[in-house]
């Protein structure tokens, strides 16, 4: 009769219990805090490109009178409505995109980041405009018909798209890991 001879298998059966521990983990839940991460980002790159505009101003006898300051668009990012952008109590982005609300679809994760002030898609792809016209809030008369768009959210979406592959592949990596060295 042949023997086989002795084999510790212990570490076999811990792997195992990590790799149980690991097919229990909350996979939804990972999938929520990454798409947070990722608005949050997306809000971090798109915020600095906004344009912000002089403001409005309104003349009076010659003289001209602030009517509101710049800053709406940039502001509308982390706003829930075009007032509260005007009024600039609006929260930073990180706190902001854990507040956005995640929709599952099927396999998909969505989360809607937008801009609820009327002018922002005018700003983002451009406009027509009727050259000559004068403009009392701006003193000026328009030069151009087409005024071109700025494109910093798509700029930013391109940005973290590019990002988007090493990004998870660290998410990944480190809720794996936690998996293993707490178990």
């Amino acid at each position: 009769m042949i023997k086989w001879g002795k084999c510790d298998f212990s570490e076999l059966e811990e792997l195992e219990k990590k790799m149980e521990k690991l097919a229990k983990i909350d996979i939804e839940r990972f999938c929520q805090d990454v798409a947070r991460e990722l608005a949050a980002r997306l809000l971090a790159k798109v915020i600095p490109r906004t344009p912000v505009g002089e403001g409005s101003f309104e003349t009076i006898e010659g003289k001209r009178y602030t009517i509101k300051s710049g800053g709406t668009l940039r502001r509308g990012w982390t706003a829930n409505s075009e007032d509260e952008a005007e009024s600039g109590s609006v929260p930073d982005a990180t706190t902001y995109a854990k507040s956005l609300k995640i929709l599952r679809l099927g396999n998909n994760f969505v989360i809607v980041v937008e801009n609820p002030v009327k002018y922002a898609s005018y700003v983002e792809y451009g406009h027509r405009q009727e050259p000559g016209r004068y403009v009392p809030a701006l003193g000026k008369r328009l030069k151009a018909s087409w005024v071109e768009g700025k494109y910093m959210l798509t700029i930013s979406e391109k940005e973290l798209e590019s990002q988007l592959p090493a990004l998870l592949e660290r998410k990944m990596k480190k809720y794996i890991e936690e998996c293993f060295n707490n178990g």
